[in-house]
């Protein structure tokens, strides 16, 4: 009793286990969004970016800051030249050195520091939008790539039951043709139909390994890795919008917009920046200097002090002509600008096409799918009629199948507009901004 009660808990145990594994494989659509957040190479990659642009928003700041600098020489002589610590002639072989400390601090370059700090952070906040703007994208890419693993899930399990009516519709008539109750030609039109649908089962089962790498790779898992998804549990009713309506939502919240606005000021602080090259500069600079040689007889140290010079000095650079560098270079700047601008409109007349072709298709999409379930309510009560007769022998196998193929048809258009419009409806919601994964 005792073994039979231990082997009992052991199978309870492990059942337990791998119901509860099987529970964590399945993924929901929120869950797989999270993971290509967290996993997708593209995505990480992306980020750097962002790096970047503190990187080079600290350094334009660090501009601000004075250069120190120090020099180290030594140098063997020979011959006749000039002792560094007495200025007179020698003629022998000896030792020199130079040693400085100088530092530079900038007063005034037109302003090129401010407007490139400025220019810096208004890149770093465009960075910060394109990352959202990817992420975005991301996110609408593992929506699809999820939808589409659903839609050929169902239509793997629609594809087993159409296959299921045909294999029963056989084996019945196979009884039938070896009494010879049923003509030789509706037998032979059924076991070609058998084969059909057990290419179509194959073709469906393709279909899904084919979307669902499609979806472990955004998640950059394996197909293994992958587990089951969780079906969506989504209303298909939509709230009316015109497409200028949802063209005008669409501006307001998608942040690839409000990148292109930063990258327009980033711009205008790029024209300033080289507009400033046209003012002079002014620098302030300091520095100790000192000098050595072997042939001195003090040691290093005290040639260091004992020739130890220090001095101050007001740098003005005026730029007088410079073959027009500075002229092209702002003009460059001025296109670079117009050139953000138009790639704005651009993307805004993208936009505009987009938002329209999504409120048409939302709104063909469902009426399609009202259509489409009245035809599989016809084609269905049409398909009982043609069974019950071809059962009784009062029809043929054309008759037969043909009804059924309209069934088939009906069943999987049914089924894909239907995802199409689930599609369709989170698509409009990304553009209204109420799309909440």
């Amino acid at each position: 009793m005792k073994t039979i009660f231990r082997i009992f808990i052991l199978l309870l145990f492990t059942s337990c286990l791998m119901q509860a594994q099987g529970q964590t494989k399945r993924l929901s659509l929120v869950d797989c969004i999270a993971l290509a957040l967290d996993n997708n190479p593209t995505l990480q990659r992306s980020e750097l970016n962002l790096a970047r642009n503190n990187i080079a928003l600290k350094q334009a700041k660090n501009n601000r800051l004075p250069s120190l600098k120090a020099d180290w020489g030594h140098a063997y002589n020979e011959g006749r030249s000039v002792n560094p610590t007495t200025n007179q002639f020698v003629e022998e072989s000896y030792f020199s050195g130079n040693q400085a400390l100088n530092l530079n601090v900038p007063i005034f370059n037109g302003f090129q520091t401010l407007h490139h700090i400025r220019k810096q952070a208004n890149a770093k906040e465009a960075g910060l939008f394109e990352f959202d703007h990817a992420k975005n994208e991301l996110k609408l890419d593992v929506l699809t790539a999820y939808i589409l693993v659903l839609t050929a899930k169902d239509m793997l399990e629609q594809t087993k039951r159409q296959l299921a009516v045909t294999e029963e519709n056989v084996q019945r008539t196979a009884i039938l043709h070896k009494e010879g109750a049923v003509s030789p030609g509706d037998y032979y039109d059924l076991q070609g139909q058998l084969h059909v649908d057990k290419n179509n089962l194959e073709a469906s089962a393709q279909l899904l390994n084919k979307n669902r790498l499609q979806l472990a790779s955004l998640l950059n898992l394996s197909i293994d890795s992958l587990g089951d998804i969780e079906p969506l549990a989504l209303s298909l009713e939509v709230r009316t919008q015109t497409g200028a309506e949802l063209f005008k939502n669409a501006l307001e919240v998608l942040p690839e917009f409000k990148a292109y606005d930063w990258r327009i000021k980033e711009a205008e602080e790029g024209v300033k920046v080289e507009r400033a090259a046209y003012f002079p500069s002014l620098s302030l600079g300091a520095g100790l200097w000192s000098r050595y040689s072997s042939t001195n007889p003090s040691s290093y140290g005290r040639q260091l002090n004992n020739y130890l010079s220090k001095g101050v000095s007001l740098g003005l650079s005026i730029p007088v002509f410079n073959q027009f560098r500075t002229r092209n270079q702002v003009k460059l700047a001025k296109l670079n600008l117009q050139e953000v601008i138009w790639d704005r409109e651009i993307a805004k007349n993208k936009l505009r096409e987009e938002t329209a072709k999504t409120i048409f298709d939302l709104e063909a999409l469902q009426v399609n799918v009202a259509n489409l379930r009245e035809q599989e309510k016809s084609y269905k009560e049409s398909f009982r009629i043609a069974q019950v007769h071809f059962d009784a022998g009062n029809s043929n196998s054309v008759v037969f199948l043909t009804a059924k193929t309209k069934l088939d048809n009906a069943q999987a258009q049914l089924l894909i507009k239907r995802y199409e419009l689930m599609l369709q409806k989170y698509i409009n919601d990304y553009y209204t901004g109420t799309i909440n994964l």
